[in-house]
């Protein structure tokens, strides 16, 4: 009931919003529901760091790795695929915060795991590809990882 409630209230804030932002807004949610669907266990949404720019947009848990997000939402693929807009600038804000969040955390580093999801809005039934490990916190090119 509180769910409904929360989700309701944030759809009447999503109402004002312009239209990329609301497109990303609902990815966001897409990705979060297939995420928990997949076994994920997400501790943080839209997550900020104190001492980094940037926003996480997921953190959660698959397994023994805490997977750091980012969700890439799109209507169509006119311009490439959503996930290919994660350029360097972009991995390096996401591994700043990232460390911060370890260690604030107290997870050791070498549990974490960077993570990539591409929400197509466009079609009937929004596409959702995960890509598992996209990249690491010592590399900065970009590497295909795993699609599921």
């Amino acid at each position: 009931m509180l769910r409904f409630l929360l989700d309701f209230l944030r759809s009447l804030a999503d109402r004002r919003l312009p239209a990329h932002l609301r497109d990303a807004r609902r990815g966001e949610d897409i990705a979060y529901r297939r995420l928990t669907e997949l076994g994920y266990r997400i501790v943080a949404r839209n997550y900020r760091s104190r001492t980094t720019k940037g926003e996480m947009d997921l953190i959660g848990w698959d397994g023994d790795y805490l997977a750091f997000i980012e969700v890439k939402t799109r209507a169509d693929e006119t311009f490439g695929r959503p996930e290919d807009a994660v350029d360097g600038a972009k991995r390096q804000h996401l591994i700043r915060a990232a460390k911060d969040y370890v260690r604030r955390a107290g997870v050791d580093h070498n549990r974490m795991r960077f993570d990539i999801v591409s929400v197509i809005l466009g079609r009937e039934e929004p596409e959702v590809r995960l890509l598992k490990g996209a990249f690491s916190a010592g590399d900065t090119r970009w590497s295909p990882g795993r699609f599921r």
